[in-house]
């Protein structure tokens, strides 16, 4: 099936080498957990880059957009534990974006992902861009795609923890997700398809997932 709820949390960073060990335990064993016990969300995915602008790459996904700024996470945000306090200060290049799933197709979930950065023209006609990419959007019978998914980001919620009150002009990009089990197939595919998908393309890139982490596995 598609991607269960309407609303994705995508969170991207690199870290300091020397922290990075205990960055990946806090991550594994606590910050995930943490997040997905939230009212509202459903599962979260941790992936780690083959070739893109940040090591490390996180999905969350919720039943709601409105979850996303709901009065539970945002207890949550303002109650970080001291390990998260640690590491969420010590982010490089962090990215945060708060979205809205518009067009989510196909089956299942797949263990490579690509990732086209949208953004489109303010003065544009966004339905008409929505629609164009929801045909783009179908995998059909194509080799190792799995699903595809578009997430249009919220430029009033999409900021960083560490600097809540920087504004940034691509805080209401759109984001493609591919979801696929060959990473030759999810590149040629972001090559061939995205080339000119309607929208100015910001960044591509291609995860291989470490692991996920279901409400039902709590």
């Amino acid at each position: 099936m598609p991607l269960r709820g309407k609303g994705m949390l995508i969170t991207s960073m690199d870290v300091d080498p020397a922290e990075e060990d205990d960055f990946n335990l806090w991550y594994d064993r606590e910050h995930l957990a943490e997040r997905v016990a939230i009212e509202g969300f459903i599962e979260a995915r941790r992936w780690i880059a083959e070739e893109a602008p940040t090591k490390y790459f996180c999905t969350y996904s919720t039943e709601t957009f409105e979850v996303l700024n709901s009065p539970a996470y945002q207890k949550v945000l303002a109650n970080q534990t001291d390990w998260s306090k640690h590491h969420i200060s010590r982010f490089r290049n962090p990215g945060r974006v708060v979205g809205r799933i518009t067009v989510s197709r196909g089956q299942g979930r797949g263990g490579v992902l690509g990732v086209v950065r949208l953004r489109p023209n303010p003065s544009d006609d966004q339905s008409a861009l929505r629609e164009k990419l929801g045909e783009l959007l179908d995998p059909g019978m194509l080799l190792g795609i799995i699903s595809m998914h578009l997430v249009e980001g919220d430029p009033e919620l999409s900021k960083t923890l560490t600097n809540p009150d920087a504004s940034s002009p691509g805080a209401g990009d759109w984001y493609v997700l591919i979801d696929g089990s060959d990473l030759s197939a999810v590149r040629n595919l972001m090559n061939e398809r995205f080339q000119n998908p309607g929208a100015e393309v910001i960044s591509t890139a291609t995860y291989r997932l470490l692991w996920d982490l279901a409400k039902s596995d709590l």
